[in-house]
């Protein structure tokens, strides 16, 4: 198992940022993290516990929802989230081009080295860039998806930057891990039947409908909104292709799960098609002491009521982990 480190790296600790915006506890700012430029927010009182959120692959910031960050904030957190690299605002990667997806899984499969632009653990610097930036030591983390997968290798190589780490519908990586039907990894893999805005968000609003959350209603209108939303701000689909390949070749951190010592609580659905609830129940048996909560009837999403419970069970999670202020 690879040394732990401890503080910012060398790479870290060079981050700056510039504020572009600065109204009440809502703060956006453009930051330069572990050498590239990310696009970030700050929402609550700055003297409140920090609460790093990071996202899953192609979103950007403005998918949190609203009613989760309002809840953190009222819980007593000062919320700071963030477009990953090569999505929303942040900066991309076009230069190396889109992946060949199929390519990186068989050279993966022999053994071979994987031609990657970046991998999760310079995500990981990225988000711990993102600390350094706004001059906090260790904050409490949330990652969804990707982002459980960026915060997994946070915790596991930089355990001195978390307080307590929520991870929710991710996965450990395992090959050992159920996978997805053959039907959602088609759709996943698949395209818009066309070009441009209309043709995108009609393609998204199908897949969000598809592996959404059955036991909450889904708000087409309000998703629709968001999809457009969206698009207007950056649509970068090689940016999603780097992010994919990135998250293909994350393959072997699961085996050092074990090292880590933050207080852990790992959230999953029930009904979670992208990744079955057994990804979620993989992640806790690896992680000494992290507790497991199902939520019936959610999938890979935060829709309904799903923000509020998450935001309760995060506030007892820092309770736990000894956070004076909970």
């Amino acid at each position: 198992m690879p040394a732990k480190r401890h503080g910012p790296t060398s790479a870290m600790a060079h981050s700056r940022v510039t504020w572009r915006h600065v109204k009440g506890e809502l703060a956006m700012a453009r930051i330069v993290a572990n050498g590239i430029a990310i696009e970030a927010e700050r929402h609550g009182p700055a003297s409140g516990r920090p609460m790093l959120l990071i996202r899953g692959l192609g979103s950007q910031l403005i998918h949190w929802p609203r009613r989760m960050i309002d809840g953190l904030v009222r819980a007593g957190f000062h919320v700071i989230v963030f477009d990953n690299r090569d999505s929303g605002l942040s900066q991309k990667f076009g230069a190396a081009g889109s992946p060949d997806i199929e390519t990186l899984k068989a050279d993966l499969a022999a053994g071979r080295p994987a031609n990657l632009t970046y991998t999760i653990v310079d995500m990981a610097r990225d988000a711990g860039g993102v600390l350094d930036a706004f001059g906090i030591g260790a904050a409490h983390a949330l990652g969804i998806s990707m982002g459980g997968m960026i915060l997994q290798t946070l915790a596991r190589e930089f355990p001195d930057r978390l307080q307590s780490a929520t991870i929710v519908a991710s996965s450990s990586g395992s090959p050992d891990l159920p996978t997805r039907s053959p039907e959602i990894e088609a759709l996943l893999l698949s395209e818009p039947e066309g070009t441009g805005r209309k043709a995108h968000v009609a393609h998204t609003l199908k897949c969000d409908r598809v592996w959404g959350s059955p036991g909450y209603p889904f708000d087409e209108g309000e998703r629709r909104t968001l999809i457009e939303r969206a698009y207007d701000r950056c649509h970068c689909p090689e940016g999603v292709g780097r992010q994919y390949a990135a998250v293909t070749a994350c393959r072997t951190g699961f085996a050092d799960l074990g090292g880590i010592t933050v207080p852990t609580l790992v959230i999953h659905g029930t009904d979670d098609a992208l990744l079955p609830v057994a990804h979620g129940e993989d992640i806790a048996t690896r992680i000494p002491g992290a507790k497991l909560v199902t939520i019936p009837g959610m999938g890979h999403d935060l829709e309904g009521e799903i923000p509020d419970m998450i935001v309760q069970h995060v506030t007892r999670l820092a309770r736990r982990s000894g956070d004076s202020r909970s």
